[in-house]
């Protein structure tokens, strides 16, 4: 799944008063950010019933798949509540909140990888050891890494990933009299982002009237840095975000887009953004595999045989996640039993088949097929085989403890400084690194 962070000198008010704001304590864990409802599989009241909860942020598909159904139906003795809150800003620090208090978790707490690494190295004893009940030669090695304690723990096992794309409409680039085919263009921005930039440059001549090329320019920067060498800590867990040779080339083609008049200068996951995709104002965004069903969801019939996915710049991951069960859980041997059975292969195959999200387990890519609906709505684009060209050749990354604040700061306070408020890229970039200064309480 995604990386998203409200700018991180909020969050510590923000804990500090969410036990009277939203409840946090009270243990059900059943608060939805957006009003939605609760799901319980249609299973009624669930008396006699073990209910297991688990938290997410997002669409990770389980319900759209019919998994808790089905794992409900092979276990008469339990009921699944999935709790969801729309964005990981307000997500991550409830479920830290809660892990602190001993108190308040779902049974099951999704993570994102962007977090990742600070439950592992801060949280890593809230977390029940899921290593000593799976086979972990099932999950990419790199994967399991992530969500290791330094004492060889493993609190998470992976979800999804977020190899990189390029989704587009092929309707709007027709009409700005660019090429549609998905392999020219392809060729086109092959090895540099900038490249992309040019396409856009091209588009924007004769764009269609109220389109842009782009939704944001901190689009462009995330996907630009998911395929760097660097992101913001080094190896030993240093930080490194301003000498970090992969931020530096992920700003400079951000600024060339926020300073540009290509962009919808949209706030990703924002309800604005959502209705951007409803009514086609933008004609590309940066697509790991998780964004095919947000695509589908967001912009409906109206984009139905309209967008396309053509490989990205260069191979690059953005997001992807792990399901991890809370010491605090009452029922922690049926919750890890039911992560396992989530991430194992065979559901995570599942998962693609209804969205797209990419497995973080080898031994399902062989059998990866994408639903037809998903495929006729992509113009027949070979989506998995995109992907999974992608996932083959994506860099190692370090991630750190303040990984997503960090890149939050550059996202939502830098990057928008320039494309939203008219600042120059130096201003930008002065007022990210106050953010990151006081996140990293410098």
């Amino acid at each position: 799944m995604r990386t998203s962070i409200r700018r991180s000198r909020r969050l510590g008010a923000f804990v500090a008063v969410a036990a009277l704001t939203t409840g946090l304590l009270a243990g059900c864990a059943n608060d939805s950010d957006d009003g939605s409802s609760n799901a319980d599989g249609g299973n009624g009241s669930g008396k006699g019933k073990i209910t297991l909860t688990i938290g997410t942020f997002g669409v990770f598909g389980y319900k759209q798949a019919g998994l808790y159904d089905e794992y409900m139906k092979l276990h008469p003795d339990i009921n699944i509540k999935e709790n969801v809150t729309t964005r990981t800003d307000v997500y991550w620090p409830k479920v830290l909140t809660r892990l602190q208090a001993g108190s308040g978790t779902d049974d099951i707490q999704a993570i994102e990888v962007g977090n990742i690494t600070e439950a592992a190295q801060t949280q890593g004893a809230k977390f029940v050891d899921l290593g000593k009940d799976v086979d972990k030669s099932q999950w990419l090695d790199w994967k399991n890494a992530q969500a290791t304690t330094k004492d060889g723990k493993l609190i998470g096992l992976g979800t999804d990933i977020g190899p990189m794309a390029i989704c587009y409409r092929k309707d709007l680039f027709q009409k700005a009299g660019l090429p549609t085919d998905r392999t020219k263009l392809a060729e086109e921005w092959k090895g540099d982002w900038s490249k992309y930039v040019d396409v856009g440059k091209e588009y924007m001549k004769k764009a269609p009237k109220g389109t842009k090329f782009v939704d944001s320019a901190s689009s462009v920067y995330n996907a630009a840095l998911g395929g760097g060498d660097q992101r913001y800590y080094d190896k030993d867990g240093n930080v490194v975000w301003d000498k970090s040779t992969g931020v530096k080339t992920a700003w400079d083609v951000a600024m060339s887009v926020a300073t540009s008049n290509m962009s919808a200068k949209l706030k990703q996951f924002d309800p604005t953004w959502d209705q951007g995709y409803a009514n086609g104002t933008f004609a590309t965004v940066a697509c790991p595999a998780w964004m095919i069903g947000y695509i589908e969801q967001k912009s409906g019939d109206s984009g139905k045989g309209k967008w396309d996915v053509a490989a990205a710049p260069t191979a690059a991951n953005w997001g992807g996640s792990f399901l991890g069960v809370p010491t605090a859980s009452k029922h922690q041997k049926e919750a890890v039993e039911l992560a396992k059975w989530l991430t194992a292969p065979e559901q995570q195959a599942k998962v693609f088949a209804k969205q797209a999200s990419f497995p973080s387990t080898p031994s399902a890519y062989a059998s990866l097929k994408p639903a037809a609906d998903t495929t006729a709505y992509f113009s027949n684009a070979p989506i998995t085989q995109i992907f999974a060209d992608s996932a083959k050749t994506i860099p190692v990354q370090n991630f750190g403890i303040k990984d997503q604040p960090i890149g939050t700061a550059i996202t939502d306070v830098g990057i928008l400084q320039v494309e939203q408020k008219g600042k120059s890229p130096a201003q930008g970039w002065d007022a990210a690194s106050k953010e990151i200064k006081d996140v990293l309480g410098q």
